[in-house]
């Protein structure tokens, strides 16, 4: 029997259902991997291995009265440090803020934990999750599995950190403009943005573009499905998006169906501001991924798509809003980083016409964009335009503070020019980890799908072996 690290999410699922193996049995592995391996790596800002415990017995306890189980029932994971967590602290990643401990669960980890799940902690994330990076002045970085010289990005950057090392077995993490593709791309994982309205938690009016979604990190498509399965099933709410034609997401992925028309595109619509260049390893992870996808019998063509001009400036505006509201501690301007003060005092200087009309920019970019999809099944692009970065990379130079945040955002945005346009739109996206490099780094390529088809991404993953 292999380890249970070493284990798939659905075959640990299923070992915990079938009795084979109990909860605590499961939690002490991971406690254990996470006490060992986690002061190298900062996946981990907030361990919780007395809280974890104690849920892990309540749940064998429950078992052996009898109980029905839960889809998760004994699985460990483990939330970003941007949600609360009942008894747990919760910073925001920012030193700005003064921690404080959540009395009851927020929506998403409500949602996990009536699935069965047990939380093992809070990972680590950037100030405010506004980064592709999980660097913040609370705790140490969180480092890459493959090198630990290099960011597992962000800002889910923690718990892919985890996922990837085998702290946990898959772990949900929350996407505003790639924070699940991102990292998932950096580790070699599968991570899926799931569509606007999906997910009942982590969605919806939170951010004033609506372009926050949690979806799954994993290492293959069946254990992100299994995951999702759990992150929509909410009582009483009906997704606003279409429900899979027969099934669940699992399911979806275990049958791998389907063939498909992709449209293969490499344009970003931050070129209109920042020179876009794809490293030799992204063009090579492009190709591997249009070879893949054409021997598994998809039909790829080259796409002409043409995005707004505009789509920059808005983007920021509206991407940085939410820094107007931010609740500081006495003397926490002082404290932010440099990125989220300058972006901050922008976003208080802005009037709401100037939101107004950033909003309606995207409103069009939206429409525009999806009207341009819609000639094919799916978009392939790259996930990322280069190899994961250094630690400190985003924020070295010794320019003034404006010119390291603008740097800062300009990094990021040539680092991950494909992402954030899917979640103007709404869009589901996965990437799927299809090279690695000469120098053992992952490199990964996006899909992106039609509106509600999630199922049809989840299979074509499980298709070419993910």
């Amino acid at each position: 029997m292999p380890a249970l690290h070493e284990m798939t999410a659905v075959e640990l699922r299923d070992a915990l259902a079938s009795g084979g193996l109990g909860a605590e049995e499961a939690t002490d592995h991971y406690l254990r991997r996470i006490e060992e391996l986690n002061p190298a790596l900062g996946a981990f800002l907030t361990p919780t291995p007395e809280l974890a415990v104690a849920e892990a017995r309540a749940a064998d306890a429950h078992r052996a009265r009898g109980g029905q189980l839960g889809l998760l029932h004994g699985m460990p994971l483990a939330h970003k440090d941007l949600t609360d967590v009942a008894g747990v602290r919760t910073t925001m990643g920012s030193a700005a803020l003064n921690p404080w401990t959540a009395r009851e669960d927020a929506p998403l980890p409500a949602v996990l934990r009536r699935a069965g799940a047990i939380s093992l902690g809070k990972t680590q994330v950037p100030e405010f999750g506004l980064s592709s990076y999980s660097e913040n002045r609370v705790g140490p970085p969180a480092r890459n599995p493959r090198d630990p010289q290099l960011s597992p990005g962000g800002s889910s950057g923690g718990s892919a950190a985890a996922v990837a090392a085998g702290l946990v077995p898959f772990a949900p993490g929350t996407d505003g403009g790639g924070s699940v593709r991102i990292p998932a791309a950096a580790t070699g994982l599968v991570g899926l943005k799931p569509n606007r309205g999906r997910i009942p938690a982590g969605s919806g009016q939170q951010d004033l573009g609506q372009f926050v979604v949690a979806g799954p990190l994993a290492r293959n498509a069946a254990d992100a499905a299994l995951l999702l399965d759990a992150m929509v099933d909410e009582p009483n709410y009906r997704a606003t998006s279409a429900a899979p034609v027969t099934g669940t997401f699992l399911a979806a992925a275990l049958r791998a169906e389907g063939r498909f028309r992709i449209g293969v595109s490499t344009r970003s619509p931050f070129e209109s501001r920042l020179e876009i260049r794809l490293e030799p390893e992204a063009v090579q992870a492009l190709d591997a991924g249009i070879a893949a996808l054409t021997g598994a019998g998809h039909d790829l063509l080259d796409t002409d798509v043409v995005y707004d001009e505009r789509y920059p400036d808005a983007f920021q505006v509206v991407w940085t809003a939410g820094l107007a509201t931010a609740a500081l501690a006495p003397g926490g301007e002082e404290r932010l980083t440099d990125l989220a003060a300058v972006m901050r005092q922008r976003a208080l200087r802005r009037s709401a016409a100037d939101l107004v009309s950033a909003v309606d920019v995207l409103r069009s970019f939206e429409a525009e964009t999806i009207r341009q999809y819609s000639g094919y099944d799916m978009i392939l692009t790259p996930t990322l335009a280069m190899t994961p970065r250094p630690l400190g990379w985003y924020t070295s130079g010794d320019a003034g503070a404006v010119d390291r945040a603008d740097e800062d955002y300009a990094r990021q945005c040539r680092y991950s020019p494909f992402t954030s346009m899917v979640n103007v739109c709404g869009l589901p996206a996965i990437t799927l980890p299809v090279l690695d490099t000469a120098a053992g780094l992952p490199m990964g390529v996006q899909l992106i799908g039609r509106p509600g088809a999630e199922a049809d991404l989840l299979a074509v993953a499980a298709q070419l072996g993910y």
